[in-house]
């Protein structure tokens, strides 16, 4: 598998183009108690996840790449990923929200979903597939055991 833009790149498309959304759309607009303390805890659940998820892939001396699955050496199944199998893209996605309730327009949430069926399709069905390949059926029970995202 080789994946034409890295899901970083993927992430910060989403983030500008909700920003445009916010700017160019004039209807949407919400303000609620408590929007400030859920960005703040998004975020911070979102870099505890990622945290935790790349610091498990380190301590398995494996790659944490995601162009290229093939290079993995280890399946990482144990603490966070007993919870979902993409912590790291499951962070891109509380960040996405995060920045959505900081930019306060509701039709963000819209884009937040695109972000999920765009990671889904085009990054980690393949990945799936890859791994499918490299650690057969080990790796089959492991995606029955553990949803893909949360």
């Amino acid at each position: 598998m080789k994946l034409k833009i890295p899901p970083a790149l993927v992430f910060l498309s989403f983030v500008i183009l909700m920003y445009l959304l916010d700017l160019w759309l004039p209807v949407g607009e919400f303000d609620f108690f408590g929007r400030k303390w859920m960005i703040y805890a998004l975020t911070g659940i979102a870099v505890l996840v990622s945290l935790v998820a790349l610091l498990q892939f380190s301590r398995a001396g494996t790659t944490i790449d995601p162009r290229d699955p093939g290079k993995s050496k280890v399946l990482v199944t144990t603490g966070i990923y007993n919870y979902t199998r993409n912590p790291m893209y499951l962070a891109l996605l509380l960040l996405l929200l995060a920045w959505g309730l900081y930019l306060g327009n509701a039709f963000n949430t819209l884009l937040a979903a695109l972000f999920v069926a765009y990671m889904n399709r085009f990054q980690i069905i393949p990945e799936e597939e890859s791994l499918e390949k490299e650690f057969g059926q080990v790796y089959r029970t492991y995606c029955m055991a553990v949803r893909r995202w949360f």
